[in-house]
């Protein structure tokens, strides 16, 4: 029993393993650089898009392993109007923000009026997309780049100079207070919501697990929340790109975990038509996740023009491969059904890692290409290998 115990456990957490080897590896392989505190700051700004974009893929692969080939496409499109809006017709930057996720959410359901409703396979329909956009991006940008110049705009999704929360303590740069106060409160929640939770559990009979093992997670998670907002406050603080992406998290973790509609993506992923036929519209769970996809590439594409501080047709390339990569990697199944936002964000991290660790070693783009190409296909054969077994 103890063995299949620890199997199970092992199974569980295989890419959080993956994710502390690795990071040893590149802590070894940079001579520590890698835990700068400016190349955390660095890690978490530079791929904040991939954090929110794998969040919305989660939500199309747990119907049924299906993806969205196009989020690149939009992310630079959404981009591209946005900045036109914002820096040629001069309107408002609230204006142009609320117009840009809307643009979002309106390519997002043309997409998924095909998929749900005609039922054309979304590879087909994303493929698409993906072509349709980029190019009219260009024509939206005539081929140039378009800089950005909107400070307040620029600010807020996490681009220039002064991209961070300031620090009402009066730390300042090199000893931000903010950060650490931020660490400790967020520690005092997750025990407090875990402890919760044990409690409720235990009081209605449920199995409760190991309550040592329970601890444990709490004293690790707690180390390493704490460990990243003490390198933030070395740096210049926390990154306004990182209070985008903890939004989603927490608002997409809870609707996933907690709400009806997100078990709904779980069940059409498992069986769709016992799912059909227990009166769940199924259609609508498909036009709700590529909708919800196209709302959140239009956050991610405002997050790279003011990353970047311009719009440039070519923004986006690949976006769609990381933000893939990023749920296979973290546990979500390739015949959908299965996975978790905390584990996308394991599988983010893990990518952002190895991107920024080869990085600061030199290696050469393409081998970057390489790594990250059989880290994926790795993870999908686990998932492959595991199932079967498991059957």
């Amino acid at each position: 029993m103890n063995s299949v115990k620890l199997k199970a456990g092992l199974q569980k957490y295989t890419m959080i393993l993956v994710l502390v080897l690795v990071t040893l590896f590149f802590i070894w392989g940079t001579q520590g650089k890698i835990l700068f505190a400016q190349n955390i700051t660095n890690l978490i700004s530079q791929n904040a898009y991939v954090f929110v974009l794998a969040t919305g893929m989660l939500l199309c692969i747990l119907t049924g392993g299906n993806i969205d080939l196009s989020v690149g496409s939009v992310v630079c499109f959404v981009g591209a109007v946005g900045g036109v809006m914002m820096e040629t017709w001069k309107l408002p930057t609230v204006v142009a923000i609320i117009l840009m996720l809307l643009l979002g959410a309106l390519i997002g359901a043309w997409q998924a009026v095909w998929i749900a409703f005609v039922r054309i396979p979304p590879f087909i329909v994303t493929l698409s997309g993906m072509l349709v956009f980029r190019g009219l991006s260009n024509i939206v940008l005539g081929g140039k780049t378009l800089p950005i110049k909107s400070e307040g705009f620029i600010r807020l999704f996490g681009g220039g100079a002064n991209c961070y929360i300031p620090d009402f303590f009066g730390g300042g740069e090199g000893s931000n207070i903010l950060a650490l106060v931020v660490g400790a409160v967020a520690c005092v929640i997750f025990i407090a919501i875990t402890l919760k939770g044990h409690i409720n559990r235990k009081s209605k009979g449920y199995e409760t697990g190991n309550v040592a093992a329970m601890y444990a997670k709490m004293i690790v998670i707690c180390a390493v929340i704490m460990f990243i907002c003490w390198k933030l406050s070395q740096y210049k603080g926390i990154p306004t790109s990182l209070v985008w992406v903890l939004l989603v998290v927490l608002v997409y973790g809870y609707i996933t975990s907690k709400t009806t509609i997100g078990r709904y993506f779980y069940a059409v992923g498992g069986n769709e038509k016992a799912t059909k036929l227990s009166g769940i519209n199924t259609d609508m769970v498909y036009f709700i996740a590529y909708t919800n996809m196209g709302f959140l590439s239009a956050l991610a594409g405002m997050l790279t023009i003011a990353r970047l501080t311009s719009a440039q047709p070519t923004y986006g390339q690949n976006y769609e491969m990381d933000a893939i990569g990023s749920c296979f990697i973290g546990g979500a199944s390739a015949y959908g059904g299965v996975g978790t936002v905390p584990g996308v964000i394991v599988g983010a991290v893990l990518m952002g890692i190895i991107n920024q660790g080869m990085s600061i070693m030199g290696t050469d783009q393409n081998m970057q290409k390489v790594v990250k190409g059989l880290v994926l296909l790795a993870a999908v054969i686990f998932d492959v290998v595991s199932k079967k077994k498991n059957s």
